[in-house]
């Protein structure tokens, strides 16, 4: 039986080992993306990079709606589990996977119709416009089952199987890697073969991920349209904010892509290359904050707040010892990096730029990755929405057109990262503010709790149910398998 396991031990420990498993896998697919960028520079085809990192940005908005829906299933099995409700857990798997499946054939068929119109408004032109459909109109259909994939990962981490969610990842990662010379190379499908080796990479992630929930795990059962009504407006509660949350970066991004298309190709291929370097280097900060959700969420439903904190500045601790060393390995591999991918000119000085500076402000990414986490396992999922939506437009677009005016694609990206720094530090302190408003809230829940039951007659559920009640005590929503305790008048769950 799935316990909650994360309100137990050193919170220290749980964050190194989720954040460990989850980097090796997700590490392992972004190193194959930076191989797909390998591979197909030794073709010799200069358009070839640029194109690649134009696909990359509409990409990337695709999956950051999949990394939404996969916030939702985290955020809600890792509380029901916390709660001790494992019905509940298992109704909402089997749920938020309907809600995915729909919510991804969406999207892909909206961005499929409109793959040469987005990657023009990007700035892809000619050769360069043409390569990039051809490599989108192969990847983007496999989008529903690298959603679903990502959602079933994000309920094994929610139950503490790191490990199986890891292993997932490495699979779709090792078949992209074996895959990738045999058709680009021995079958000569250029592009085209990066492209098909990405989707049956995803297939092997879906496969090892759906055998992980429903097989070894149990989460998946019987849907059942009424479980599916009840608990839908809590999927989107979570689901939505998320969603819009996520979608903000690739918008800031994209801004960012455009206005780097005005300085020509070679600047956009060294673009193309730190994009591909960056979650390579950085995967420990995006699996961070995957994996400090379950831990969050599971110690939130027990209300163990003072655990809440302590995981919150474990969290911050790792990440920026972490970023300061990767930072420091970077800066010394610059010279190998340059060569190894063929830069020259224009494109030298992107990368330059990432390895002795850029790299660092990493950091404040970090503290906005876990701040998210925080308001999304805690009750504030809009929250998260506000801060990276206000980063990719106030954060991004005044800082970027001042940065251009000043130094050209080095402002760009100087400014896109000053703009991070502002948000990351505003975001982590929020969540701070945050945790201590629920301690409060948890500590006058108590003292009334204590109150009452010096008090309680025969009567003693009814009271206390009203006037918990009363005192907001049971503010929250309760949803079809009783995830959230409501009393009816005779003192029995209302839900059994």
């Amino acid at each position: 039986m799935t316990t909650a396991k994360f309100t137990q031990g050193s919170t220290l420990s749980h964050i190194i080992y989720m954040s460990s498993t989850g980097a090796i896998g997700l590490t392992c697919l972004f190193l194959v993306d930076l191989l797909d960028l390998f591979y197909l520079s030794l073709l010799g085809e200069k358009h070839l990079a640029a194109a690649v990192g134009y696909a990359g940005t509409v990409a990337f908005f695709t999956t950051s709606i999949s990394i939404g829906l996969s916030i939702a299933m985290g955020a809600l099995v890792s509380k029901a589990l916390g709660q001790g409700k494992r019905e509940s857990a298992e109704s909402y798997v089997t749920n938020v996977s309907v809600v995915t499946i729909f919510v991804s054939l969406i999207i892909m068929l909206l961005t499929w119709f409109n793959i040469a119109t987005l990657l023009s408004l990007l700035g892809a032109k000619g050769e360069t416009l043409r390569l990039g459909t051809v490599y989108l109109q192969i990847l983007v259909p496999s989008m529903p089952l690298m959603s679903i994939a990502m959602s079933l990962g994000a309920s094994l981490r929610a139950v503490g199987d790191g490990k199986l969610s890891m292993l997932s990842t490495i699979g779709g990662g090792l078949v992209n890697a074996i895959l990738d010379p045999i058709f680009i190379f021995t079958l000569g499908m250029g592009i085209e073969g990066a492209a098909i080796a990405s989707v049956l990479s995803r297939c092997a992630v879906f496969a090892l991920s759906f055998y992980g929930a429903y097989s070894k795990h149990k989460l998946l059962g019987r849907w059942h349209v009424n479980d599916f009504k009840a608990q839908f407006p809590f999927i989107m509660a979570i689901a939505l904010p998320a969603m819009l949350t996520n979608i903000a970066t690739p918008i800031g991004n994209a801004f960012v892509t455009r206005s780097i298309a005005e300085f020509g190709d070679s600047f956009m291929a060294g673009y193309a290359t730190i994009n591909r370097i960056l979650p390579v280097a950085f995967g420990m900060i995006f699996a961070l904050s995957g994996a400090i959700g379950p831990i969050l969420g599971q110690n939130y439903g027990a209300k163990l707040i003072p655990r809440v904190r302590k995981s919150l500045k474990d969290a911050l601790w790792f990440c920026a010892g972490y970023v300061i060393l990767v930072s420091l390995i970077l800066y010394l591999l610059e010279d190998y990096l340059i060569s190894g991918f063929n830069l020259t000119g224009d494109a030298v000085e992107v990368v330059t730029l990432f390895c002795r500076l850029l790299a660092l402000t990493f950091i404040f990414n970090g503290m906005m990755f876990i701040a998210n986490a925080s308001f999304n396992n805690l009750g504030k999922p809009k929250y998260s929405t506000w801060f990276n939506m206000g980063k990719a437009t106030l954060g991004t677009i005044p800082f970027v057109l001042i940065g251009a005016e000043i130094a050209g694609v080095k402002g760009i990206l100087i400014g896109q990262a000053l703009g991070s720094v502002f948000f990351g530090i505003a975001s982590i302190m929020l969540a701070f503010k945050l945790i201590k408003q629920k301690e409060c809230k948890t500590n006058s829940d108590q003292v009334l709790v204590d109150k009452l039951t010096e008090v309680t007659t025969t009567s003693t559920v009814n009271a206390l149910s009203s006037e918990c009640s009363q005192f907001g005590m049971y503010s929250e929503e309760c949803d079809s398998k009783g995830c959230n305790l409501l009393l009816d008048e005779n003192g029995k769950n209302v839900n059994s």
